[in-house]
């Protein structure tokens, strides 16, 4: 008896002085070898965090962009041509690109190890091989739809820079607007912080395109890791050039 009350004593003074609870246990993350939290898992696709706005874990939320440059509209922009390649390129199974591959609603694996992240959307299986050594950037890149990124870690936060993109689209605007998409420019670089807190990633993207808008700006997402989807895996995405309806349209009077 004496044992047990003295054990529900020490219990009771954890709690009163701040000691380890049920809620802090359940925010520890695995790590890896070398210490570093491991985000090794399938999980579900970015979701806004205190998004406002329609489809808000698909596009980026208005209130969340920097003003844009006088004379850029035309630039974040573009109006419905009728050209798939245009209005939404993966109709034409042309590549999603980054950040617009990110946010789409599929599910993203990321697999570590301690040189690399590799996130692998199911979306295209468009993976991106990310150093997390904190080595430069490369040179004599041409530019692409994904960029190249590079990594770092700050505490437990990994930070990934990504530059040298080609002009893409921006993200699923044009589901929201049927008049017109948005794009960013080939001057645009990205910043990623990722941040595991339980099974939650913390997901924060911050766009820098200096030939659009004023200053950076930033929106927060959330990805919730998900073991029950590993037995299955990220399913085939299967997507050809040219094994669409020509120009986008599959109506019945489109050409053959």
């Amino acid at each position: 008896m004496r044992k047990q009350w003295i054990g529900s004593v020490i219990v009771l003074a954890a709690i009163l002085l701040g000691g380890p609870s049920q809620a802090q246990s359940e925010q520890e993350v695995p790590r890896m070898a070398d210490g570093k939290p491991d985000f090794s898992g399938i999980y579900t696709p970015p979701a806004t965090v205190n998004g406002t706005g329609p489809r808000g874990n698909l596009i980026f939320n208005e209130p969340n962009l920097a003003p844009v440059k006088p004379g850029a509209e035309s630039l974040l922009y573009i109006p419905r041509t009728g050209d798939a390649r245009i209005d939404e390129p993966r109709a034409m199974c042309l590549p999603a690109g980054f950040p617009s591959g990110m946010l789409y609603i599929l599910p993203i694996q990321f697999i570590q190890n301690p040189d690399y992240l590799v996130i692998i959307p199911e979306l295209q299986r468009a993976a991106r091989i990310i150093p997390t050594d904190g080595r430069p950037h490369r040179e004599g890149l041409e530019p692409s739809y994904y960029g190249d990124s590079v990594g770092h870690w700050e505490d437990d936060t990994l930070v990934i820079e990504t530059v040298n993109f080609k002009r893409w689209i921006l993200d699923d605007y044009h589901y929201t607007d049927p008049t017109k998409s948005r794009w960013h420019s080939d001057a645009m670089t990205t910043t990623e912080r990722l941040r595991r807190v339980g099974n939650t990633l913390e997901y924060q993207i911050t766009i820098d395109d200096p030939k659009i808008f004023e200053h950076p700006w930033s929106q927060d997402f959330e990805l919730t890791l998900r073991p029950d989807w590993e037995p299955l895996g990220l399913l085939e995405y299967a997507c050809e050039a040219g094994n669409r309806c020509a120009g986008g349209d599959c109506s019945g009077d489109a050409p053959p």
